[in-house]
């Protein structure tokens, strides 16, 4: 078995005969930054996650099995370049990107924080260190798809979307929005990576109000504690600048809080113990 590379997540090993070793770990990143410290169990969770999402979702994809509690081996395929958003609420980035104008969106669209929208959007973005939102015509001018691949990607991303949602509100979760990234295996576009808490954001659905800042049972609770306080703001000006941004510490409450809302959506949404 061949490492060859560590992401922000997880470690990619070579298991030969066309197949790879997903490690996943503890590490956690928000804003693009790496922390040094790690989150409890988040590994083992994700692991679980993607496999119960491979499984219930009826799409080709590369999982093959599990290895382990941490470790899934999955087939190798040529990734796509871009991935695949699709955004079922009124959150996030689109918040600021429909203020600044970049992106319009349908005349009945309500434009109170965490609305749902009328229909999911697709909205994917480049696949590099700091992925850049792009519209179809710059998909297609970049060469990143073709057109007919763009459309199929829209189609099947929002389908996957859809049934996702629907598992999620049985567990009491609603699943705001969706990253998912596909390659070619055989010459077919699968799905693939891995699908959990750091793909999607996942809101209960006992304390959702449109106009706030929702609870989040993802990593969204890390990168709200970076926006109240400041570090968000940081971190972009460091990159303005040319430097790489510093991660602060986790305060050990915030890492508390994750475990326990990571394993809990697991095992709320399959109704498995972790």
């Amino acid at each position: 078995m061949k490492f060859l590379n560590s992401g922000k997540v997880k470690d990619v090993y070579d298991m030969g005969d066309d197949e790879l070793l997903f490690n996943f770990s503890n590490r956690v990143s928000a804003y693009d930054v790496k922390f040094n410290d790690e989150i409890p169990q988040k590994g083992k969770v994700l692991c679980k996650f993607a496999k119960f999402w491979f499984e219930q979702l009826d799409v080709d994809n590369h999982f093959v099995k599990s290895h382990s509690d941490t470790e899934i081996i999955v087939k190798k395929m040529d990734m796509l370049p871009i991935e695949c958003v699709v955004r079922g609420y009124f959150y996030g980035s689109l918040v600021s990107r429909w203020k600044s104008g970049e992106v319009t969106l349908p005349e009945n669209t309500d434009t109170i924080l965490a609305s749902k929208l009328p229909t999911p959007l697709f909205d994917p973005t480049t696949k590099s260190e700091h992925d850049i939102p792009i519209t179809k015509e710059d998909a297609i001018n970049q060469n990143l798809v073709t057109l007919d691949d763009y459309e199929w990607l829209s189609e099947k991303t929002i389908e996957i979307y859809n049934k996702m949602s629907l598992i999620a509100d049985n567990a009491g979760f609603i699943l705001a929005d969706l990253k998912l990234e596909f390659g070619r295996l055989n010459g077919k576009i699968t799905l693939g990576d891995s699908i959990g808490p750091d793909e999607y954001r996942l809101w209960p659905k006992s304390s959702y109000s449109p106009g706030k800042i929702q609870e989040a049972f993802d990593k969204q609770l890390l990168r709200d504690w970076l926006t109240e306080n400041g570090y968000q703001k940081q971190f972009e000006n460091s990159r303005s600048m040319g430097q790489e941004p510093v991660a602060p510490a986790i305060p050990s409450d915030i890492i508390q809080k994750m475990t326990h809302r990571y394993v809990e959506a697991y095992e709320r949404t399959t109704g498995q113990l972790l």
